[in-house]
């Protein structure tokens, strides 16, 4: 898997460079500083599955320099990185082709968690920015559609009959942990982890890991 990533602060890129490696067995991490240099390296790479951009760096124009990126590369997901966003930030964003907007301060596993999903053909937006307050005016964003993941599409009340241990358990699943590695992180055997696991599955109407992973990241769910 080759991936560019984008952002003129080193610290950012050194600090969420390990996470990017969990994304598949073999990752191949391209940097640059500014959009022209990213430009640059993607013209220069041999394929691309995934391309990071900072919003804020230099050359990006908002997000004219996001736009740029996906018509010169068509078919490769394009991500924005950003340490503030809103609701209008993330519309724009919908609307110049996005596939995700991820938040710098999400946690590092969720962050690999969103990614896997964008690769999979889907779209991230963090649940959070669509208040109940905005539905009306945006209503043709929060109906539900084929690949879409807007937090709010999912009916974060089906989360509140799990049980503390269950919480935690999902908790884990979304960090991307094994039911083996949540065993030993818990000290209880795995197969009550699988127990546990199934109950979950059938409390969030999740039919596998993947699912479920997917629907707690859509709800903006979080454990208690």
């Amino acid at each position: 898997m080759r991936l560019l990533f984008a952002d003129d602060h080193t610290l950012v890129r050194e600090g969420i460079r390990p996470f990017l490696n969990e994304l598949a067995e073999t990752v191949e991490v391209l940097e640059a500083e500014s959009l022209s240099t990213a430009q640059q390296q993607a013209e220069s790479a041999d394929g691309l599955d995934l391309i990071l951009l900072d919003l804020k760096m230099p050359g990006m124009d908002g997000f004219a320099g996001a736009e740029a990126m996906i018509k010169s590369h068509p078919g490769v997901p394009v991500v924005i990185l950003s340490g503030h966003y809103n609701r209008r930030d993330v519309r724009a964003a919908l609307d110049h082709g996005i596939s995700g907007y991820i938040p710098k301060s999400i946690g590092g596993m969720a962050m690999v968690n969103a990614l896997r999903l964008i690769m999979a053909g889907e779209k991230y937006l963090p649940s959070d920015v669509f208040a109940e307050t905005d539905r009306p005016e945006d209503a043709s964003i929060l109906e539900p559609h084929e690949k879409s993941s807007v937090g709010l599409m999912i009916d974060s009340e089906r989360f509140t009959n799990l049980t503390k241990r269950e919480g935690e358990i999902l908790s884990h699943l979304v960090d991307g942990l094994t039911n083996k590695e949540i065993a030993r992180e818990l000290e209880i055997q795995e197969i009550t982890i699988k127990i546990h696991v199934r109950n979950i599955y059938r409390k969030i109407g999740a039919k596998n890991r993947a699912q479920a992973v997917r629907i707690s990241l859509q709800s903006g769910w979080t454990p208690n």
